[in-house]
């Protein structure tokens, strides 16, 4: 079954040239996929568009089966989707890491002590909770970035879309987040630079050229 479907997407940003002319993708259930291309290629912009944060001017977006049209389409999407940003001090803004994970459950309705609950859970399972009381903006960004992708499984995704999650990261947090992803059975969508870490945690890609997606 299909989980998300990106159909002959157009899409230019005001007054620039179009950056997707007729994209199209599918995402399966247990399928996990690259996608690369040069910067400015409109990966980011992809992702961007499945959860509704930019619409395209032509085309389709369908998830779990139905097509998303609107703002409001798009609020299951966002629950069930876990969007791991490029830059991590876009997704980070509570005073501590603790406070930063809990906001999503909290956010999605449960109580104050279900999200510490899951807080620990989560920092626990990502070998994290050493970070748990620092505060966020005075992290390295290698400990932003895993503790971004903490605040997204907090959530309990879904699926996952990983925009340049290396960034940032020395070899021995890179070691570490191949591991963790390594260990998740969510499919996933990845924008990334790297080879070596598009081989070993989605090695299945497409290539963005030209506005439309191909099948590597």
């Amino acid at each position: 079954m299909s989980l998300i479907e990106l159909s002959d997407v157009h899409f230019a940003y005001p007054g620039h040239d179009s950056v997707l002319n007729g994209a199209t993708l599918t995402l399966n259930e247990g399928e996990r996929l690259s996608i690369t291309g040069p910067n400015g290629a409109g990966k980011s912009t992809l992702l961007r568009m499945i959860v509704g944060l930019l619409t395209p001017d032509s085309g389709r977006v369908t998830a779990f089966g139905q097509d998303r049209r609107v703002e409001d389409d798009f609020h299951e999407v966002r629950r069930r989707v876990g969007f791991v940003f490029q830059d991590a001090d876009d997704q980070l803004f509570c005073p501590t890491v603790a406070e930063d994970v809990a906001f999503g459950p909290l956010n999605l309705g449960r109580s104050r002590e279900d999200a510490l609950e899951i807080v620990d859970n989560v920092l626990c399972s990502l070998d994290l909770m050493h970070l748990r009381d620092r505060v966020t903006h005075k992290l390295s960004g290698g400990e932003k970035r895993l503790v971004t992708l903490a605040t997204v499984l907090a959530m309990q995704p879904e699926i996952l879309l990983l925009d340049e999650p290396t960034n940032a990261l020395d070899v021995k947090n890179e070691a570490r987040l191949v591991e963790i992803l390594g260990g998740l059975e969510l499919p996933l969508l990845l924008v990334t630079h790297s080879p070596e870490f598009r081989q070993k945690i989605a090695p299945d890609s497409y290539a963005l050229e030209k506005g439309q997606l191909i099948r590597l």
